[in-house]
């Protein structure tokens, strides 16, 4: 039986690919939490518009029944249309 002498190229493999271990991983520690906390303060701020959204839709919907000019139903279709602007206003601070 022929035995090869690359017990060295193993050592020099062995050693470069745990030196990309741990490279590739250090980078991963690293960029994570700025992007996770980017992304939460993005979910805050689409949650808050939605909220007042909805807010401003009660108010409407409110007013529209007061003012007595429109059926519920008309009222009702406006405050929908309120609720989804503000909607589209938060996907679109998500997708910034």
């Amino acid at each position: 039986m022929i035995r090869r002498n690359i017990h060295g190229m193993g050592v020099v493999a062995t050693a470069f690919g745990l030196s990309i271990l741990v490279v590739t991983a250090g980078l991963q520690w690293t960029s994570p939490p700025a992007y996770a906390t980017e992304r939460g303060a993005e979910r805050r701020d689409a949650r808050d518009t939605r909220q007042s959204g909805r807010d401003e839709a009660r108010e409407q919907k409110k007013e529209c029944k007061e003012a007595d000019d429109k059926s519920r139903a008309e009222c009702r279709h406006e405050k929908r249309e309120a609720k989804e602007e503000a909607r589209e206003a938060a996907r679109d601070i998500k997708r910034r």
